[in-house]
Order: structure tokens, then sequence, then C-alpha cells
């Protein structure tokens, strides 16, 4: 785990001084504290800030092949590497090292590009060819590791994240189009960022880069919720011990490190089943980590502490209050690099710290489990919708959603009447391709009425839900509209806001790896292929199997408690502003930034300190315009801040002995 930066020269001919790699990698020690180790050669520059969890005396990079004609940065890890580096000596390779980085260099001698395929994992990695005079550049296939480029003065450039890019003098500008799409699906569409010129590559991808060539980008994988006859013969014992066994396997691939592995433990189904299948694989005692929140109806801490006490862990407990998630929230804007409609990743960033004052460096996650499993109320109230369609003036069909909502109290409360017609969007065109997020979507989209004229203008007729669709594949509407929901969160909201702001951004703020279990490829393909009864359905509820693989593992009243999303609470914890977002919302300071109308804003920030509850989406307006405010001072304003210096450096080829002459 680490933080990777690269340069390349695209332009032969170009004249303009390469960028400096030295100043961007120290823009990443927060990732990588131990050591940094810079590869040069006069076309390509490769980097790495080093978080050392296998091969801790000898997995230092960018590392080379046998013969130094192929050098990898990598960030993140490729599980069950053992087995592919028996395969690689069998077939004749010499590994240098213990690593599992290694085997991206000598898979990509045996299949080029096609190596992606070979590799299971969670990563980001550049890999430069000398011989070719070509730069690959891949990243995992859901999106859990981070990696950007962009390409100034004829070179492109890439890291784990933009501030390295801004490090090497990328010009700071802000996307128009992007800040549209934040506000409407919540995050920044895949292969975007708020900042314009800079891109990520988006999950599943890879790119090629050669000397006077086009950057060529390709789509290696994408979920597929197509669903296959061959389990219809299966029973559900059957399905249960095989999604078990599966199961069992990716939290084995993901105790395996030279440190000691924690995890979280949120009191769900998902993390408490995580922690079960690691703790009894375990001669020791697994450390737990747990967030506790003052108001009752975030708070988890009975369920963590009855599944603690349940499986023996060693549990560690960090309570996120008022003042410490105010204080925290610019670090997690600056390490988030992007604004945010919640407040939930700064807990996250708190529990991160938590686990680093404790020592430890990996945690198990249960991430991703929802998503394929068929476990947010999203996927249901999509279902419920289509079936309110078939009779819209029914007055009995939406009382449904109040059975999906039970942790919002508003909504329980709600007349018929508004009910109908707050989930009524849509219900005339049910074969929308994006039915199941249109009214998240289009909600989202009424805060665009905050921005400035300039801001509208400069975004004019663009249509963020238009772009979104184009990029859904063709078998997308063959499918059951549950199903394209999934396809939905898996491939915007989960790897833009999930995995990244609210996952690798504020784990690795303090050098943490956070491993998800439910997200091996693995596993994802086998719950795929389910029948969707056996993960959604309007009798068993959500995610149905994964209960029954539960079941024995872990007490019936945690695999059956209500569903309680992970949330932090906005309006309580900023009735009160703090002193910077007084500042930063003042009416000048609006208007500096040129984001938003400072009127409205003005209007708006009234509301958040009186005494009436602020609708659920007044309150992710107002997060989005206070971070907004944030980005926009830490990042177009104003220059980054100096780097960290003291962070000792490697010379990769002096290191591993190699010459770097052409």
């Amino acid at each position: 785990m680490c933080g990777i930066a690269g340069i390349f020269k695209l332009n032969v001919n170009g004249q303009q001084p390469q960028p400096d790699i030295r100043a961007m990698i120290r823009t990443l020690t927060h990732r990588g504290p131990e050591k940094i180790g810079v590869y040069e050669d006069g076309s390509a520059a490769l980097a790495q800030a080093r978080l050392s969890i296998i091969d801790l005396a000898g997995g230092w990079q960018p590392m080379p092949n046998e013969d130094g004609s192929l050098w990898a940065t990598c960030n993140g890890e490729f599980f069950d590497y053992q087995r592919t580096q028996r395969d690689l000596i069998a077939h004749g390779h010499t590994l240098r090292t213990g690593s599992d980085s290694e085997i991206v260099l000598h898979l990509y001698e045996m299949y080029g590009t096609n190596a992606i395929h070979h590799l299971q994992g969670q990563f980001a990695f550049g890999l430069w060819d000398r011989h070719r005079r070509r730069l690959w550049l891949g990243r995992d296939h859901v999106g859990i590791r981070p990696l950007y480029y962009t390409v100034h003065n004829g070179y492109l450039l890439f890291a784990s994240e933009i501030k390295a890019l801004l490090a090497a003098g990328i010009p700071r500008k802000v996307h128009q189009q992007g800040v549209a799409q934040l506000f409407t699906t919540w995050a920044a569409l895949p292969g975007q960022t708020l900042f314009a010129d800079i891109f990520e590559l988006p999950a599943g991808h890879f790119l090629v880069a050669e000397e006077g060539k086009e950057l060529h980008i390709e789509r290696y994988w994408q979920p597929d919720f197509t669903v296959a006859d061959a389990t219809a013969t299966q029973s559900v014992d059957e399905l249960v011990a095989e999604g078990r066994n599966l199961l069992t396997e990716a939290v084995r691939t993901r105790l395996v490190a030279d440190v000691p592995v924690g995890a979280y433990l949120s009191g769900g189904l998902d993390s408490s089943l995580t922690v079960s299948l690691a703790q009894g694989m375990m001669k020791q005692q697994l450390h737990t980590f747990s967030i506790t929140f003052d108001d009752a109806d975030f708070d988890e801490r009975t369920y963590q502490e009855q599944m603690a006490a349940e499986l023996g862990t060693k549990h560690h407990v960090v309570h996120a209050d008022q003042a410490d998630i105010q204080a925290t929230l610019p670090s997690a804007i600056w390490h988030s690099e992007t604004p945010s409609l919640r407040l939930a990743p700064v807990p996250m960033q708190l529990l991160a710290k938590f686990v680093h004052e404790n020592g430890l460096k990996v945690v198990l996650t249960g991430e991703g489990a929802d998503e394929f499993f068929g476990g947010y109320t999203i996927f249901r109230e999509a279902m419920v919708r289509q079936f309110m369609a078939r009779q819209p003036d029914s007055e009995i069909r939406p009382l449904l959603l109040k059975r999906l909502y039970q942790y919002q109290p508003a909504l329980q409360k709600m007349p018929t009447s508004m009910l109908k017609l707050f989930f009524s969007k849509g219900l005339d065109e049910p074969n929308a391709p994006h039915f199941s997020h249109m009214i998240r979507w289009d909600n989202g989209a009424r805060s665009l009425r905050f921005l400035s004229d300039e801001m509208r203008e400069g975004i004019g007729d663009y249509d963020v839900v238009k772009t979104a669709v184009s990029q859904f594949p063709p078998a997308f509407a063959d499918w059951h509209v549950a199903a394209q929901a999934q396809y939905i969160e898996t491939t915007t909201f989960m790897p833009m806001y999930l995995l990244s702001t609210q996952g690798d951004r504020m784990a690795m703020t303090h050098a943490v790896e956070g491993r998800y279990p439910f997200l091996d490829q693995r596993v994802i393909a086998w719950v795929n292929r389910l029948p969707l009864r056996m993960k959604i359905s309007h009798l068993r509820g959500e995610k149905y199997i994964l209960k029954q693989i539960a079941h024995g593992l872990i007490p019936d009243s945690i695999i059956q408690r209500p569903k309680q999303p992970y949330r932090a609470p906005i309006q309580d914890i900023f009735a009160e502003l703090p002193e910077y977002a007084l500042d930063l919302l003042a009416p000048d300071e609006i208007r500096k930034a040129g984001l938003f109308d400072a009127e409205k804003v003005g209007t708006l920030a009234r509301k958040m300190g009186g005494k009436r509850p602020l609708s659920r989406n007044d309150q992710m307006t107002f997060m989005g315009i206070l971070t907004s405010q944030l980005w926009h001072q830490l990042f177009i304003q104003n220059a980054p801040p100096p780097s960290r210096q003291d962070v000792p450096m490697m010379d990769a080829a002096q290191h591993y002995g190699v010459s770097t002459n052409n």
C-alpha cells in the first residue's frame, strides 16, 4: 500500500522541461511514510511513497524485472499472489523479492497488457516498458485504489492523488460540468473529477501511452447482472455452502500480510460476518474498531459491543462528537480532493487515525456487500415504484415504502398523499434506464439552483443524467430494475464516493489500508449469477442469501436487525457553524469563489441554525456548498501547502543495481 506517481514524455520533439517527480511524490507521504523510491531514465520517471505490508525488507519500489527493461510502481495488493509466484517460477522467471507487486512485471512479460486479466486484488499501477517506449497504467476491477492522470506540455502525468499532479504545476481550474455531476449524482461521473483537464482512470480500465501516439484507454471488466441459468437447479443449501466457501477464501487471502491485520466492526451484518470469518482463522485476538455518535439515531454501539463480546475480539471504540467532526472536516476535504454532500467520511478519518494510533496498518471492512448482495433500500424502492406504476392511483401500494424506510422517522409520519407525491417521479416512464435513481438524481439536481449565474452559464445545457445513461452497457435494458439499480450504484456512487471519498482517501490519511472481502472478483461473479430472489424479494427482504450464509456464524439478532445505513448527522453537527464555516459562507467569500449565489446560500445557512429540521436534501445541499467552498479555497485559490521533506528517498535503479542507459 502506498502512493504512486509517474511521468512519461509523449512528445519526443517537445522542449518543455520534465516536471519534478520528487515534488510530486512528496505530496503523498501520508499514504506511504516509510521511504520514497524514484526511478528515472530520461523518457519516464516513476515513484512510490511506501507503506510496507508484504516483504517488509525487500519490496521496495519502483522495482524492475530481471534485466531492467520493465519497471513498475504499484499501489494496493495482489491477492493470492503466492500461487502466481509459483507459476511464474515454473515458467522460468526469476523473482527478486517476495513482494506481491513483482508479479505484474512478469505477467506483463508473458501476456502484455492481457496480464490485467490475471490479476486479483485492489490495485493501481504504472508499468514502464523501456524497449517499447510504452507506459501502461491499470486500475482494479471495482475501483478500490485511485489513479489520476493528465496531459500537460507534452507529458503524461499520473498519481494516486490529484495533489501530486498539482505539485507538478498542472493548472488549477474548476471543471464546471463536474460540479453539476456532483450535485446531481452525488459524485463526479466515472473518469471525471472536479478539476478541469484532470481525469480519473475509471474502475476496470487500463491506459496505454506510447511516444507520439494518442492515449489508448480500454475497459477490461464491468459488472454483469445477467442471471445465469446454472443456479436454477441448485438448492439453497448448496448455494449457501458455495457462497460461504468463496467468502471464507476471500477473507483468508486478505489476512495475508507481514503486519497485524484488524477489522472495522459497525455492528451490522456485513462487518460482523467478516469479523466472524476472520477471527475463526486467527490464533490470536483480532483487533476490531468502531465509531460511536451522540445521536441515538446514528449510533450502533449496542450491536458493536454485542458482536465484539460474542466473537471475543480485542475491541476499540472512538467517539465522534460535534467538535471532532467540525474540526476534522477541512482535513477530510484536503485528503479526498472533492466536495461531499455527506458528512460520513469525516468520522471514517477519525477511525483511521484511531487505528493508526493503535499500531495497525491494515483493516478488513464490509463494504461491497450491500451493492452486490442487494442490501440498499434503493433497490427494493425501485421494485416498489414499478409496482406502483401499474396502478398509480392506488392508496395502498405507496405504504410499502414505509416498510422500506423504517430508519427515517420523518417518512414514517408522512401522510399517504405526500408519500405518493414524493415517490411519483417517473411513474409514467417505468422503463427509463435510470428509473431506480430518478428521484435521487432529480432531487440532487434541485441543488443546482444555488449555483452562481456564471456557473450556470458555463454548464449550459449539459445533461448529467444523459451522460450517465450513455455509459450503460447494451445488455442493461434487459436486466431487472433492481439489477439495473445495482449496476448504477456499483459503477457510479460506489467507486467515486464509497471506496474513494469515504474509503481509501480517509484511511490513507493515516496510512491505513482497507481490504474488502465482499469485493473479491470471484465473490462478485458468483453473486451476480444468482436469481434476484436469492438477493432481494418482497417477502424475504434484502440480502437473503447472505443472511443464510451468516446463519450460525453470527447471532440471529444481528442478522435480522433492521437496516441502519452508516450516516453522520449533518444538521446537528452544523447547527452552530464553526469560525471557518462562517468565513467560507460569508457573502464576499461566496462571490470570490464564484461557485454559488451568495444570497441563496445565506438563506440556507440561516435555516441550518434554525429550530425546524431541514429536509435531508437541504442538509446535503448545505454540506455540498460548505465543502465546495472548502475545496475551492484549498485547491483553486491557494497553492498546496509544502510537502514533507523528512521521508528518506531511494534511487531505485541504484538499489537494484540496474543501469538506466537506453
